[in-house]
């Protein structure tokens, strides 16, 4: 008779987000996805069986099927389907490579297709106008303001901009030390204008609103902080671009994201070529970064004129 499936599912659990975090140095935001997708599969299949008395190798193409459906009705965007879909083959790839396991369900199943996004950017005269509302008489509001420099200034990630420590900046050379996605590190420059703005933040005397009364959380490594004097979370940052943005009067969606996709589109209509911009940007391919190619209304007009033999030609009419 099968262990009950709390035992020896989330045992197998742990040991594989254990691996995740140790071995292939996955970050604390994916071994925690990675945790949630397999517990919510869990009850799933629990419900599918109609008991907890399973056992790892009962689950088969069929079961694997019917989550998918189960996503699909609750009506899960396809992108969350291939993210649960991505933490499932990996549980399962592992549970095959340590023998618990003979075959992989997952092997003949299909991923979803998912549509290409062209990712939105702005204009600089938006850009401008967003970051014109932070209130920079007060220390959140010029901290707030020194982050969203820093996005236009360097391409970061939000998770790239929450994790900086003060010893990843070296004011002199002008540059930020990055951790990025897989826990790889790149080397940014970083503007002389998003360097005074860093400088006026940190030299700032009232940098804690709650100072005094919460010193022993204060966190003496970061760069951002919250008004505690603790390291600033990206939901955090993520709800203050949101007062922003409804604060500045434009009509757009735009995150911090967006500020990473204007200033990766303005580099490439100012001249930048895609290798460098790959770089800065810590893609991993460059097909990746090529995607800013289609982004740009100013790139697609250059291109058409160029390639149509007629686009250039003289205006008969003054002819």
């Amino acid at each position: 008779m099968p262990e009950p499936i709390p035992e020896e599912f989330s045992l197998r659990k742990e040991l594989f987000l254990q691996r995740l975090r140790s071995v292939k140095s996955g970050s604390s935001h994916t071994v925690r996805n990675y945790g949630i997708d397999l517990d919510q599969f869990k009850i799933f299949a629990c419900s599918f069986f109609g008991t907890e008395a399973w056992d790892l190798p009962s689950i088969s193409k069929k079961v694997i099927r019917a989550y998918l459906a189960h996503l699909n009705n609750e009506g899960k965007k396809k992108r969350t389907v291939l993210r649960k879909l991505s933490s499932l083959r990996s549980f399962f790839a592992y549970l095959l490579k340590e023998r618990v396991l003979t075959a992989n369900p997952l092997e003949e199943i299909q991923r979803p297709k998912l549509e290409k996004t062209v990712p939105v950017s702005i204009g600089y005269g938006e850009v401008e106008r967003l970051f014109a509302t932070p209130d920079l008489d007060s220390y959140l509001g010029l901290r707030d303001r020194c982050m969203m420099e820093l996005f236009y200034s360097s391409g970061l990630r939000l998770a790239e901009l929450v994790a900086l420590n003060r010893n990843s900046l070296d004011i002199h050379a002008g540059t930020l030390r990055v951790m990025g996605k897989g826990k790889k590190q790149r080397i940014v420059p970083v503007t002389k204008n998003a360097l005074d703005w860093i400088h006026q933040y940190l030299n700032r005397p009232d940098r804690f609103i709650d100072g005094d009364e919460h010193k022993a959380e204060q966190d003496p490594a970061a760069i951002f902080l919250n008004n505690r004097g603790k390291r600033i979370t990206v939901r955090s940052v993520d709800r203050g671009f949101k007062q922003y943005l409804l604060a500045s009067g434009l009509a757009q969606r735009i995150t911090p994201h967006t500020i990473r996709h204007t200033i990766a589109t303005h580099w490439l209509e100012n001249g930048m070529d895609l290798k460098t911009i790959q770089l800065l940007l810590g893609h991993s391919s460059l097909a990746t970064t090529t995607i800013y190619t289609h982004v740009s209304p100013k790139l697609k007009k250059e291109a058409y004129d160029k390639a149509h033999p007629r686009a250039l030609q003289k205006d008969v009419s003054s002819e």
